[in-house]
């Protein structure tokens, strides 16, 4: 099963915010899922000020400029991990080093893999696998 977790943005996770030991410690966070075999792919986003959205209302598509305030949907960067359930994912997600300060969040997303477009109804997540 493949995930997407994201790591939403914070005083933690952003770019220049980031201490040197807690950059440390994300490094060795991130050789330890590679190791593992767990990780597919890890990037960093730039700030939302150098980042632009789309919008769309009344037929109209405009364009605006970050920066963007604080809010759910910030986003601070993301892994795509190789895991053998969503609970093994919750675990792997546990161990991150941001999941130690107070304001963060993470949110794991499986991946749709080709069998499982067109399983109408079945979102391939059970409500047991996420009980902690």
């Amino acid at each position: 099963m493949r995930f997407m977790v994201i790591l939403k943005g914070d005083k933690y996770s952003q770019p220049g915010s980031v201490s040197q030991g807690l950059f440390t410690e994300m490094a060795r966070y991130n050789h330890a899922l590679l190791r593992a075999g767990v990780l597919v792919a890890a990037e960093g986003l730039h700030p939302s000020d150098s980042g632009v959205r789309i919008e769309r209302s009344s037929g109209q598509r405009t364009v605006v400029r970050g920066p963007f305030g604080a809010s759910d949907d910030l986003v601070a960067g993301f892994w795509v991990w190789q895991a053998a359930s969503l609970r093994d994912a919750i675990d792997w997600a546990k161990r991150c080093p941001l999941a130690d300060k107070a304001d963060a969040r993470i949110e794991i997303r499986q991946l749709y893999d080709f069998g499982d477009v067109g399983a109408e109804g079945d979102r391939g997540i059970s409500d047991a696998a996420v009980a902690a």
